[in-house]
């Protein structure tokens, strides 16, 4: 009985009559729904915010590089809502929300175990159940399972499930969603064949993998060969620094070489919802077999402190004046984690605030076109608008501090009309005597 379940699931697939379930509908999950849309397949979105359920099925955007015109365009094969009792009638279950550190740096599950007993209570044979959320190796094939056998229904038997790990990078225009290879796993043969199936929809390239476990590892490896690399220039940068070498003419001169070497940049800090997080869920989870991750942990140790390096080396500059910092204004240039995206997860920018604000009573404005208005985060919440940037605003700051590189940025602008200028990007590559890389 089960391989004909099995073969009408895949010819089901293969004509496009499926219903997708996304639970979780932000940087992730939102544009996994427009892509499977887009490719003709309904698509059930699922979210407890209902600020976004409203806009998304007003058919309009809360993600600044998604224009309200991709969610017009899919609206026929789209709709949102929080009644996840809707979810007995989809096909897939995708989850696609956070998996954030506690304030002990420990991986917190809270979300993905509380949709996993959602989804429990709605489960029905044959369903496909997939996490993209990164985690921890195991997760899905212990931790998940268990919770949704709690249905009574037994995972690889009634029901299917498999990991399949996210690759979304915001605000690149490089690669499409369909260029990026998905790597795919599932807990048994079956499960990995419906799952390839259902990407191989979306993508022009599904890559298999023996096992969930395999899977998981595999992002967190992407992640942290990204950590480790990015605190190795951070840590160059420093070294270089007091060499009186500038890292980022190092860099280009590395990067002609045509073999063996991949640039990486250093900036004020990680930011974004992977890169400061994703290799400490494996740190956690090597403990339980008594190994120390102490590449990840250093990574992390450096890639943590470079907030305070920027601010040491603000008030090192300023020293130079016979200024202190104590008190200043300060302006903030892109509050966003990386350059031309409306997202400020984890952003250098937040700790740096922080840091000026309460360690040293700086009064702090910030300027960014993607984020006219700071959202509340867990560990901060800004309440700060974006000002103008005009010529008299710059002028009224003591110091003016480039975080975020955005392309909309002009340099020469910024390095004319301020009175100190702390680049922690290399936005400006002229000399000016105001203007300091840090």
């Amino acid at each position: 009985m089960q391989q004909k379940d099995i073969k009408e699931l895949i010819k089901k697939i293969e004509n496009k009559e499926i219903i997708v379930g996304i639970i979780g509908l932000g940087y992730v999950g939102l544009p996994l729904a427009i892509n499977f849309c887009k490719n003709n397949i309904n698509v059930i979105g699922f979210d407890i915010d209902k600020t976004k359920i409203e806009l998304l099925n007003n058919k309009q955007s809360y993600i600044k590089y998604i224009k309200d015109e991709i969610i017009k365009e899919i609206s026929n094969y789209f709709r949102a809502t929080d009644d996840f009792s809707l979810l007995k009638e989809v096909d897939f279950i995708i989850i696609c929300v956070p998996t954030p550190l506690d304030k002990h740096r420990n991986p917190d599950m809270t979300y993905v175990f509380n949709t996993a007993k959602t989804i429990s209570k709605y489960l029905r044979k044959n369903h496909i159940v997939i996490l993209e959320s990164t985690t921890y190796p195991l997760t899905t094939e212990v931790d998940l399972k268990n919770i949704l056998e709690e249905s009574g229904l037994k995972a690889g038997v009634d029901f299917y499930l498999g990991f399949s790990p996210e690759r979304e990078d915001p605000g690149n225009k490089k690669f499409s969603f369909r260029e990026v290879p998905k790597v795919v796993s599932g807990i048994n043969k079956e499960s990995l064949d419906l799952i390839s199936k259902l990407y191989s929809l979306v993508v022009d390239k599904v890559v298999e993998v023996s096992s969930p476990k395999v899977a998981e590892a595999a992002k967190l490896l992407e992640n942290i060969y990204r950590s480790v690399n990015i605190a190795l220039v951070n840590e160059l940068k420093m070294v270089f620094d007091k060499m009186g070498i500038d890292i980022w003419e190092v860099i280009e001169a590395a990067k002609t070489k045509p073999f063996g070497f991949q640039a990486f940049y250093p900036g004020p800090g990680l930011g974004g919802h992977c890169i400061p997080i994703d290799p400490f869920y494996l740190t956690w989870k090597a403990k339980e077999y008594d190994i120390n991750t102490k590449f990840i942990e250093l990574a992390g140790e450096i890639n943590t402190h470079m907030p305070y390096y920027v601010i040491q080396k603000t008030i090192d500059i300023s020293n130079r004046f016979n200024k202190s910092i104590y008190g200043i204004k300060v302006l903030i240039l892109g509050l966003a984690y990386k350059k031309d995206v409306d997202d400020a997860r984890e952003s250098p920018a937040l700790k740096i605030i922080d840091i000026l604000e309460n360690d040293y009573n700086c009064f702090v404005d910030y300027n960014d076109p993607y984020i006219p208005k700071s959202p509340k985060f867990r560990k901060y919440n800004l309440k700060k608008e974006s000002i103008e940037l005009t010529k008299e605003n710059l002028m009224k700051y003591d110091i003016v501090m480039i975080i975020t590189d955005h392309s909309v940025y002009d340099p020469d602008f910024i390095a004319k009309n301020s009175k100190l200028v702390i680049d922690t990007r290399n936005l400006i590559k002229k000399s000016y005597p105001n203007v300091f890389k840090v």
